[in-house]
């Protein structure tokens, strides 16, 4: 979890630890403990697969495609792969899933951009 979301994978657990500290637990034994760590496809491969299956969700999913998309960039993948990923999105969850998506992956990527410690 830490290799694709750095700092980010503690502090979505801390932020859980108040209302709903199993779901904290949940995401760290089982979507990153029993499915990420499967050895049949890499880090790399299995954040791509998860960017474009929130982007095919569609809008409701935008808070978690965000540092989903930001760990597709922590992992190797580029700017331009993300988006033609995104893109793809078009064809089979439709045009506004896409753009959606695109629009998280624009806000990403300027975040990218700012000098560190710049909101």
């Amino acid at each position: 979890m830490r290799a694709i979301h750095g700092d980010v994978a503690d502090a979505t657990v801390r932020a859980l630890r108040d209302i709903a500290p199993e779901m904290g637990e949940f995401i760290v034994s089982f979507a990153f403990g029993d499915i990420y760590s499967r050895p049949e496809l890499d880090i790399k491969t299995r954040q791509i697969c998860t960017v474009a299956m929130l982007a095919a969700l569609g809008a409701q999913t935008a808070a978690q495609l965000k540092p989903h998309i930001q760990g597709a960039l922590n992992v190797g993948w580029t700017r331009q792969e993300i988006v033609e990923v995104l893109m793809q999105t078009a064809v089979y969850a439709g045009f506004p899933a896409a753009i959606n998506a695109l629009s998280v992956a624009k806000k990403v990527f300027a975040e990218n951009e700012k000098p560190a410690g710049e909101s």
